[in-house]
């Protein structure tokens, strides 16, 4: 069988423990060639099945190699551009971030702003925006125009605080999907399975989450009027929360209004309400 990236957070997602064995979530119908292919064979299976993974089985049906679409493409560019939101005044890191903007705040020998940027480097994505007001001119005299990091970096100046998707508005909506990040993260996400898993689920925005499980204290009563109906004694409650991270298609951006202060929470009701597709993409890292 067959398990992908995706495949494993939507088994999170369906609440299945991480000690299941792996065959519940495996595939064992897919698409596989020969090892006897050459390059353009396997490029045109990759493109004909819409799959970016090849199984190379042998006549006894045995795995040989395993041919990757990013493989056969000289580029590493991503083909999407990116969005740090380094705006926030870091009221709850107070009095650190009197005199430094929060996304420049030291995480080892680096600020967690320059990590984010490598991160985003090493994943293929080469144009950044980064949206800026609080001590705005030290994260633009740290980065420049990019050029010493390697990657393009424009900015988006708020004059004034504009919510969490609000500077996004003042932005031209490109055709490629648009990944958005709050500049005070740090993950070891995989950029790159992001874009699949939303791909593969076609959607206009998708959401990174994390899973919080809160365990209450106390024995749980439900009770419908005076009658008690049901007992859970210190029941463990499981949620999935957002970490900040998400992935625009231009059908979620053209949405966001211009000048405007405008929260992403507004901008995923908003989609939600439309019809449009909103996906959950799980974070363990």
């Amino acid at each position: 069988g067959t398990i992908t990236d995706g495949d494993i957070r939507r088994a999170i997602l369906n609440d299945t423990p991480m000690s299941a064995v792996a065959s519940e979530v495996a595939h064992t119908s897919f698409t596989v060639g020969n090892p006897d292919m050459d390059r353009s064979e396997v490029f045109e299976l990759l493109r004909s099945q819409k799959v970016r993974h090849l199984p190379l089985v042998d006549s006894d049906g045995v795995i040989v190699d395993l041919a990757w679409l990013s493989d056969l493409i000289e580029s590493d560019d991503l083909g999407i551009s990116a969005v740090v939101m380094a705006g926030g005044a870091g009221r709850r890191l107070k009095p650190l971030t009197d005199d430094i903007p929060n996304p420049l705040l030291p995480v080892g020998d680096k600020p967690l702003l320059e990590i984010i940027v490598q991160q985003l480097r090493d994943a293929g994505i080469q144009k950044l925006h980064m949206a800026t007001h609080h001590l705005e001119n030290q994260i633009t005299d740290h980065f420049g125009d990019g050029s010493d990091f390697s990657v393009e970096i424009s900015y988006l100046k708020e004059d004034q605080p504009m919510g969490t998707a609000g500077a996004l508005g003042m932005m031209e909506v490109s055709d490629q999907p648009l990944l958005v990040i709050n500049g005070d993260i740090l993950t070891q996400i995989d950029y790159r399975a992001m874009l699949e898993y939303h791909t593969e689920n076609h959607a206009d925005l998708t959401m990174a989450v994390l899973r919080y499980d809160l365990q209450v204290p106390y024995g749980v009563i439900e009770c419908d009027g005076p009658i008690v109906t049901g007992l859970a004694e210190k029941p463990l409650l499981k949620y999935f929360v957002n970490a900040g991270i998400y992935l625009l298609e231009p059908s979620a951006h053209g949405v966001i209004p211009s000048g405007e202060r405008f929260d992403m929470t507004e901008l995923i009701q908003l989609l939600m309400d439309q019809g449009k597709t909103v996906a959950a993409f799980p974070v363990r890292e």
